[in-house]
């Protein structure tokens, strides 16, 4: 499984760093648009949404925010941040969920319409929070690269750490595999690569200063990333499966590559976006 997922990334990574970094905005817009669609499909499996029908206005209703956000988006940086709000107030919120799911997880089941709902607030505001970072020029690509590495670099220190020193697990009925260890680890490779594309981008002039209130705003981009992460394997759980599709060979879904990204984005954007 590790060879595929190390295949995948391989593979994945060279177009969307060359669209982070050379296409604009819109099209940026329109290709994570289309993972969020995606993912909308996949979440509206693990809701469960029973009808193709119901499933395909669900994937339709994720579009039509979509169309509206992106309308927003060009109205000021008030709206912008408005639109971020929730998405970043809901991961607040999700974490208290986790926890009660953690401790009791035979009495924190959520019905099909509010699963749904959750979804909205799952994945729009994510979709917000990275063309938001995008649009900050002349610095949009190392915004969104700072995102993905934070996300990336969590994913994989929380990985090795975890196998090598993981003892005490982090949530064992929600995700068996994760440990504290590993929160630890992928935090500090996650804010060493972010640390590293600052410092390599600030030389060159494609990063601006950051301030120091920043990190504080990175480590909770991390923290609200492992929190997506739980959020999507207590969904799987739930719904007795193991991915959240097939699409990625050694990653399963859309939704299983981008769970703690679309927790991430809205932190970030909000940080960058009310952080002088």
């Amino acid at each position: 499984m590790l060879k595929w997922r190390v295949i995948t990334a391989l593979v994945l990574a060279p177009p969307v760093f060359a669209l982070v970094w050379y296409a604009p905005t819109p099209w940026l817009a329109v290709a994570f648009g289309i993972v969020i669609l995606l993912a909308a499909a996949e979440w509206a499996a693990l809701v469960p949404l029973r009808s193709r029908a119901a499933r395909a206005a669900y994937v339709a209703g994720h579009l039509a925010v979509l169309v509206l956000a992106w309308l927003a988006l060009g109205q000021g940086e008030s709206k912008i941040t408005a639109l971020l709000v929730p998405g970043a107030v809901w991961w607040a919120a999700a974490v208290a969920w986790l926890v009660l799911y953690a401790r009791a997880p035979g009495s924190r089941r959520s019905g099909p319409a509010m699963g749904a709902v959750v979804g909205f607030l799952v994945l729009s505001p994510a979709w917000v929070g990275l063309v938001f970072l995008h649009q900050q020029a002349p610095y949009g690509g190392f915004w969104v690269t700072l995102l993905l590495l934070l996300v990336w670099g969590s994913d994989v220190g929380g990985y090795f750490a975890g196998r090598a020193f993981g003892r005490r697990k982090l949530a064992p009925a929600i995700s068996p595999g994760k440990t504290w260890a590993g929160v630890a680890g992928g935090l500090a490779l996650g804010l060493a690569a972010a640390m590293a594309l600052q410092q390599a981008a600030l030389r060159l002039g494609l990063a601006p200063p950051l301030p120091a209130g920043l990190l504080a705003v990175f480590v909770l981009t991390i923290g609200f990333g492992v929190a997506g992460d739980l959020f999507e394997s207590m969904m799987k759980r739930q719904r007795g499966v193991k991915d959240s599709g097939s699409l990625l060979p050694g990653h399963g879904g859309v939704l299983d590559r981008v769970d703690a990204l679309v927790a991430g984005a809205p932190v970030l954007a909000l940080g960058v976006a009310l952080v002088p």
